[in-house]
C-alpha cells in the first residue's frame, strides 16, 4: 500500500510544481471532499429518506439550499482560494515540503492528532467570542441563518468569520511545517468532521456513539437551534472545552430529561 501511495505521489510531484500542488491541489481536494460529502444530505432532506434519524423535523426549502450553495461557491473562490495562495509562503517558510520520502504514518498521525487538539482549543475561544452581541449581530449571525443545518452549511459563514476561525485550522500546520500529504490528510478529516457535525442527522453509526468526547451532529445541532449567547456547545470536534468551562450545561440537561422521559415510557409499556 505504501509503495502505491509513493508511486502516485511521485507522479504528482513530477507533473506539478510545489505551488500548484499546495494551492490549486489543496483547493481542488477541499472542494471535492466538501461537496461530495455534503450533497448527500440535501438528497436525504428532500427525499425524506432516513427521516427517522433526522434531529429536527423542520426541513430547508430547495431555494434555501440553492442559496447556500451559490454563496459557498462565491466564498470559496473569493476567500478560500486567495487565502491558500497568500498563506503558501508562510507554510514554505515553516518547513512544509512535498518531496519524497513521505512521512511515516506515526509522524503523520501524531501531527494530525496535535492539529485536532490545538484546533479544538483555538476554535472554542474564537467561536465563543463570535457569540458576543456585536460580533454575533454583524458577523456570526450569517452562519446561524440556517437554524436547521445540513452538511454544506458547515462552511456557510461571513467572509470575516472564514478568516477568523480559519486561523484555528491552519495554526497547527503553520507551526509544524508538515509534509503536504499530512496537510491534505488533516484537511480531509477536518472537512468530513465539520460536514458530519452540521448534517442534521444522528445515525446509529455516527462517530459520537463510539468516540468519547466527540461532539458530532447531535451536539452541534443543539447550538444551531438556540440563538445568540444562550446556545453553548461552542466546541469544534471534541467537547472537552465545553465540559471544562460549563458551556454545555443546557445541552446536558436536555439529554438527561430526554433519557428520563424515555425510561418512564419504557416502564409504562
Amino acid at each position: 500500500m505504501a509503495s502505491v501511495i509513493e508511486s502516485g505521489w511521485l507522479y504528482l510531484i513530477t507533473h506539478f510544481s510545489d505551488f500548484q500542488l499546495s494551492c490549486l491541489g489543496s483547493f481542488f481536494l477541499h472542494e471535492s471532499i466538501f461537496f461530495l460529502s455534503g450533497f448527500p444530505f440535501i438528497f436525504l432532506e428532500r427525499s425524506g429518506f432516513l427521516s427517522q434519524f433526522k434531529i429536527q423535523s423542520k426541513n430547508n426549502s430547495p431555494a434555501a439550499q440553492e442559496r447556500c450553495i451559490s454563496r459557498l461557491i462565491l466564498y470559496h473562490l473569493g476567500v478560500n482560494l486567495p487565502l491558500l495562495i497568500t498563506s503558501y509562503p508562510v507554510f514554505r517558510y515553516m518547513g512544509m515540503r512535498s518531496t519524497l520520502p513521505l512521512p511515516s504514518w506515526k509522524v503523520a498521525a501524531t501531527q494530525v492528532i496535535f492539529y485536532f487538539i490545538l484546533e479544538d482549543f483555538v476554535f472554542y475561544w474564537g467561536h465563543r467570542i463570535l457569540h458576543t452581541r456585536w460580533l454575533y449581530k454583524h458577523v456570526h449571525s450569517v452562519h446561524h441563518e440556517y437554524a436547521t443545518p445540513f452538511g454544506l452549511t458547515s462552511e456557510y459563514a461571513h467572509p470575516a468569520e472564514i478568516l477568523f476561525l480559519g486561523f484555528a485550522t491552519i495554526i497547527g500546520p503553520a507551526i509544524t511545517g508538515p509534509h503536504l500529504i499530512t496537510l491534505w490528510l488533516w484537511m480531509v478529516l477536518r472537512v468530513l468532521e465539520t460536514v458530519e457535525a452540521h448534517c442534521g442527522y444522528h445515525f446509529p453509526w455516527s462517530l459520537s456513539n463510539f468516540l468519547p468526547l466527540y461532539g458530532g451532529a447531535d451536539f452541534h445541532d443543539y447550538h444551531h437551534r438556540l440563538l445568540y449567547t444562550k446556545s453553548g456547545n461552542y466546541s469544534s470536534t471534541f467537547v472537552y472545552m465545553d465540559w471544562i468551562f460549563g458551556t454545555d450545561k443546557g445541552y446536558r440537561r436536555l439529554k438527561a430529561l430526554k433519557s428520563k422521559h424515555a425510561d418512564e415510557l419504557s416502564k409504562v409499556q
